[in-house]
């Protein structure tokens, strides 16, 4: 698992390569088998392969998002607030299991936040996407996770990026 973590590194550049539906459905397994406080499960996922919807997507937010217009596919990654007051900590966990599967696939990733941004001065991102992927007002929005084929590399990580400071026993 350690040795997933290293090579893991957000990918903004993808090919044009199709995912295959046998890898997209395992990553989509990974994100159902994440934990959930007091198992209410709030999230919901949709996956977009649409190269429109992605190009509007990609407008969410003055900066961050516009290299999800060239990813073949994006996940939106959404939690119900009705359901938990938790919603947020259950996405991120759900987000986090995607991209770790996602690059167990040999696909790259990058985490889009949405939650908290604004798409211009009237309007947040998350309004702006709840209106193009037609979704109820209770569905809030952590993030979209861009996933496709790197187009290129990037060097993993090694034992000497580890912060070992930021590690306490006991007290801070």
């Amino acid at each position: 698992m350690l040795d997933l973590f290293y090579k893991r590194r957000s990918i903004r550049k993808f090919t044009s390569k199709p995912i295959e539906a046998e890898k997209l459905e395992r990553i989509m397994q990974a994100s159902l088998l994440a934990p959930s406080s007091k198992s209410a499960y709030p999230c919901e996922f949709i996956i977009v392969d649409q190269k429109e919807i992605n190009e509007k997507l990609s407008a969410c937010k003055p900066l961050g998002a516009g290299f999800l217009k060239n990813a073949v596919c994006s996940i939106v990654v959404a939690g119900d607030a009705n359901k938990s007051d938790v919603w947020i900590e259950d996405c991120a966990i759900a987000s986090t299991f995607i991209q770790l599967q996602a690059e167990k696939e040999g696909l790259g990733t990058c985490w889009i936040q949405i939650r908290e941004r604004e798409y211009n001065e009237e309007k947040s991102a998350e309004s702006y996407i709840q209106e193009v992927m037609n979704m109820p007002e209770n569905v809030k929005i952590l993030a979209i996770i861009a996933i496709g084929y790197k187009d290129g590399e990037k060097a993993g990580r090694d034992e000497t990026f580890l912060k070992k400071e930021k590690i306490h026993l006991n007290t801070f």
